[in-house]
């Protein structure tokens, strides 16, 4: 009777709360994640802008070094001028370093707010929904209750519960740290940059390299080629011919012809005679994949996302630096730093490497360039 549908009409108010109350203590749980996501990405993306920054400095007082090695400083006087002029430039790069960490506290600390009143809203959002839980768990399982009783509860409880149930949970909007964007490249880069060939006795059978083993393209058919110790076979990529064991090195690549493509540094740990299987060497990559209009960028190790703003990636510079154990990469149209890695422990040989997507059903046209140097060592100013 009349009874009973109330019962029922407290028992679905029930199993509604107690959905809702699930879905905000998942909410909470993901808050608080997320808290401490922020926090580590803030870290690291202090250590790397304080890294890129230093590295920049280092490059600029090799700068001054290399041009009075090739003759192009003629005097004291200019030799004097470069100095202050590299004093000038330290000033500024401070300055530089210090703004960009100045902005990403700021966003830093907003975001913390903004995750932090989230937190309190879903508590609060929980306490209520725990005490109306309860509420109902005793009122259905009460069956002596007075009809006029059992009236006034229903009223009561099903307009706090609906008013509850009906509060949209929807997780804080927080500002990606990535506005923080690390801009301008130093031009010693210029200098350091290499004429990068490709290693056929590595590449995967189903990549085609051209002549001047510059491009590496995707070929429809796998081809059949004879087996080398230290060629890849699971993932369509092919290293460079050079192994660089010490100094400070740099390449670009067009990755404009490729809708899926990994970039990086593959050292030999283990041995430096090239013989090293595929799989048992080291990486640091920076993986960008084109759907449509939209890019990614994820970089590996740790497999993380980096997100950046803007149109489509052109072409990425690569640094590498053996005395620091750092990797950088770059995004050459735009002159800014896509992500770098720093501190790192180099023990053998690191190669460039370069992948390319083999496509599950049909064909692909996907192709990578490597870029000619294309600078004279005396036409590099100092200059930020």
């Amino acid at each position: 009777g009349a009874c009973g549908l109330r019962r029922r009409l407290f028992q679905e108010l029930l199993n509604a709360s107690r959905e809702k109350l699930g879905v905000a203590e998942s909410m909470l749980a993901d808050e608080r994640d997320r808290m401490a996501t922020v926090q580590g990405e803030e870290q690291d993306f202090k250590e790397m802008i304080e890294s890129e920054y230093r590295i920049r400095f280092q490059l600029m007082v090799e700068e001054m070094n290399f041009q009075s090695l090739e003759g192009c400083v003629f005097n004291l006087n200019v030799r004097e001028n470069g100095l202050n002029q590299l004093m000038e430039f330290a000033t500024e790069l401070k300055e530089k370093s210090q703004e960009t960490l100045q902005r990403l506290n700021v966003l830093g600390k907003e975001n913390m707010n903004k995750l932090k009143e989230s937190e309190v809203r879903l508590s609060e959002q929980i306490c209520g929904l725990q005490r109306i839980t309860a509420e109902l768990e005793k009122k259905c399982g009460d069956y002596t209750l007075a009809l006029l009783q059992l009236r006034m509860a229903i009223n009561k409880t099903r307009w706090v519960s609906e008013s509850l149930l009906r509060q949209c949970l929807e997780p804080a909007q927080i500002t990606d740290l990535s506005l923080c964007l690390v801009t301008g490249m130093s031009r010693m880069l210029n200098i350091l940059q290499r004429a990068v060939t490709l290693d056929p006795k590595t590449a995967h059978p189903c990549l085609v390299l051209s002549e001047d083993l510059r491009s590496v393209s995707l070929r429809n058919v796998q081809q059949d080629i004879p087996g080398s110790p230290g060629r890849f076979v699971f993932g369509a990529t092919v290293l460079g011919v050079e192994g660089f064991t010490s100094g400070r090195h740099y390449w670009e690549v067009d990755v404009e012809k490729a809708t899926k493509w990994q970039l990086g540094i593959s050292e030999d740990s283990a041995s430096s005679d090239g013989d090293l299987p595929a799989a048992s060497r080291d990486k640091f990559l920076l993986t960008g994949s084109v759907m449509g209009t939209d890019y990614t960028f994820w970089v590996f190790p740790p497999l993380k996302r980096v997100f950046l703003r803007g149109e489509q990636m052109h072409k990425v510079g690569v640094f590498l630096d053996r005395e620091y154990g750092q990797v950088a990469f770059y995004d050459v149209t735009n002159r800014s730093l896509i992500y770098n890695f720093s501190s790192l422990a180099f023990r053998g040989a690191v190669r460039p490497i370069f992948s390319l997507c083999i496509p599950s059903g049909g064909t692909s046209s996907d192709s990578l360039s490597i870029c000619f140097p294309h600078v004279s060592p005396c036409d590099v100013n100092v200059s930020p």
